[in-house]
């Protein structure tokens, strides 16, 4: 494994794959309200075409993979591909972000299969408002995810919320709570993404969310949970969970971006917000070698922008977040 760095120095170590474009929910920030068109199940990547990916990707330096969707845990047969997946000894980080609804019925068995970690999405810990977010009254199932996920060993489960004015801000106190119990939260920037044409929610800057969390007193920094991701990470005092930042908006963090991302249909994109994809599922599927294959990568790796300009207001992505995995 020799490692691979893009045209910025930037080394390149994580594959972000989205396994599926179907979801159990229907988030009004991620899903237009008309729904989307689905791949075509013929075009969606067969496990056995990811996995030959993984290993060549593993071969240049990737050694952290996360599967995402859509919602993964839609798709059949996951267990068994994580398990390939933990098979492949140079990956270091194998793991998950899910919507949480199902996790109670896999956790264990996707701890068994080998893996790591879980990113659970949670925007409301209000029954009524959870529904009117995501389109279903799933919150306690989501809630007892979490609880077997913990059950399983899986850690740390770092909670994902997705702050937006006017909607759930008002519950930043609530999630910070629950870090004195050992959640771990991350409060996200909401990005202006591609939506249909439905109007988006205002974004509430990582500043503003700081001043509201510190009526619960001082947040001290603390070491980065495992992932080595993009937030950074605070405590309140005796809390045993942490607070972390995601701000891809007001600060963002493109200068040391080491991650692709893998389209259900087997694109391959340099930038979340990236316009330009990489068609790996037609060399694949027309026999393409793996040293084809690798070629195409590090064409993607060299495509990578230095960075995106959403606080400009330039989104130049041209695919629903539902197809590429946040």
């Amino acid at each position: 494994m020799s490692g691979i760095s893009d045209s910025f120095q930037r080394p390149i170590s994580y594959l972000r794959i989205s396994v599926t474009d179907r979801c159990n929910l229907r988030c009004t920030y991620c899903m237009p309200p008309e729904g989307v068109t689905l791949i075509p199940h013929s075009d969606v990547l067969r496990y056995e075409e990811i996995l030959s990916i993984v290993r060549i990707a593993a071969s240049m330096g990737i050694t952290k993979v996360r599967l995402s969707g859509g919602e993964p845990l839609v798709r059949a047969g996951l267990v068994d591909f994580v398990r390939m997946l933990a098979e492949v000894r140079e990956i270091e980080d194998l793991s998950l972000t899910t919507n949480g609804v199902l996790l109670k019925d896999y956790a264990a068995a996707l701890k068994n299969a080998g893996l790591q970690r879980v990113n659970v999405s949670l925007d409301s810990l209000k029954r009524q408002r959870f529904r009117e977010i995501t389109g279903y009254d799933r919150l306690q199932d989501v809630l007892e995810g979490i609880t077997e996920a913990r059950r399983a060993g899986i850690a740390p489960i770092k909670v994902n919320v997705v702050v937006m004015r006017g909607i759930n801000d008002d519950e930043l106190l609530d999630f910070a709570r629950l870090t004195a119990d050992g959640w771990n939260v991350r409060f996200i920037e909401l990005m202006p993404i591609l939506n249909g044409g439905a109007k988006q929610p205002e974004f509430v800057p990582a500043n503003e969310m700081w001043d509201i969390l510190s009526q619960l007193g001082k947040l001290e920094p603390c070491s980065p949970l495992m992932g080595n991701g993009p937030a950074s990470y605070y405590r309140l005092p005796g809390a045993r969970g942490t607070i972390g930042f995601i701000t891809p908006v007001s600060d963002h963090f493109c200068f040391k971006c080491n991650r692709l991302r893998l389209t259900a249909d087997g694109k391959l994109l340099p930038c979340l917000l990236s316009s330009e994809e990489f068609d790996l599922r037609a060399p694949l599927r027309a026999g393409a070698s793996p040293a084809d294959i690798s070629q195409l990568l590090l064409k993607a790796i060299a495509a990578k922008p230095a960075g995106h300009r959403v606080s400009q207001g330039v989104v130049s992505q041209r695919r629903p977040m539902t197809q590429v995995g946040g």
